[in-house]
Order: structure tokens, then sequence, then C-alpha cells
């Protein structure tokens, strides 16, 4: 028994990190993810992606007329896309190359480290 608690305490997780883009205009996104593949390859992480995530869909149904026509409505969408992107063997260089990257205004990016 102590062989199998020494073998379970001698593997190490390595730390990864966890990237997700969010934008409302899917080219958008995917010139992002590009990018953002290219500056870690450059680096020499190993990358695993982009992979899409469920799009959102949100729907919202507006009357068209103020009081009357009930009947008369209009119906808007919005959908916000989804990429993930695994860095596996970081270092220090890989972050401060992720901070000063330069992303278009529509793209959300949140950073995680796993």
């Amino acid at each position: 028994m102590e062989a199998v608690k020494k073998e379970k305490k001698e593997a190490v997780v390595k730390p990864r990190l966890r990237i997700k883009l969010r934008s409302f205009d899917d080219k958008v996104i995917g010139k992002s993810a590009k990018e953002i593949i290219e500056v870690l390859l450059r680096e020499g992480a190993q990358v695993k992606g982009p992979v899409p995530l469920p799009t959102e869909k949100e729907k919202y149904t507006v009357n068209r007329s103020t009081f009357v026509h009930k009947d008369s409505r209009e119906q808007f969408e919005t959908r916000i896309h989804k990429r993930l992107i695994e860095v596996d063997n970081i270092n220090p260089r890989i972050i401060d190359s992720l901070k000063n990257l330069n992303l278009p205004a529509g793209v959300d990016i949140e950073i995680k480290m796993v």
C-alpha cells in the first residue's frame, strides 16, 4: 500500500492555461483565436484548440406599437460565439506575450490557470 501512495504523490500536475474567448461576431473571434495561437506557438507552447463552444442565443420580442396592435411584434436575437484554447508547457514569457496582445474591441478574453 505504501508503494501505491508514493506513486500518487510523485505524479506532479503541470500547470496549464485555459483561454476563453467570447464575441458577438464569428469572424472577429476566429481571427483573434488564430492570432493568439500564432503567438503561443512562437513562444514554444503546446496548444490545443481553438475548440468552438456552443453559441448562446438570446431572443427578444418587442411590441411594434406602444398601445394598440398587440399582435404586431418584432423579434430580435443576439448570438455570443465562444472559443476555448488550452495551453500546456507554459512559462513566464508566454504570460507576458498574452498580456501585451492587442485584440479587437469586440472580443472578451478570460485567462485562467488550471
